[in-house]
């Protein structure tokens, strides 16, 4: 069996030209709400940043482009 080195890896830009393909769906905003509540009761530090960036992503789409 031969072997190659270095092991071919996509680089980051293909990485992102991938990404740009498919578009992800983001939840409704009310159920990020709910889970920003929830890491707020659970005093969860990343919890809060993660689901408050969601809402502001998901309430305003051109934030994320």
């Amino acid at each position: 069996m031969k072997k190659k080195w270095p092991i071919p890896r996509p680089t980051e830009h293909a990485a992102l030209r991938a990404c740009d393909r498919s578009p992800r769906r983001l939840p409704p905003v009310p159920a990020l709400f709910a889970a920003l509540v929830d890491a707020v009761d659970r005093s969860d530090r990343e919890g809060m940043c993660l689901a408050a960036h969601r809402v502001v992503r998901a309430a305003a789409p051109e934030v994320g482009a």
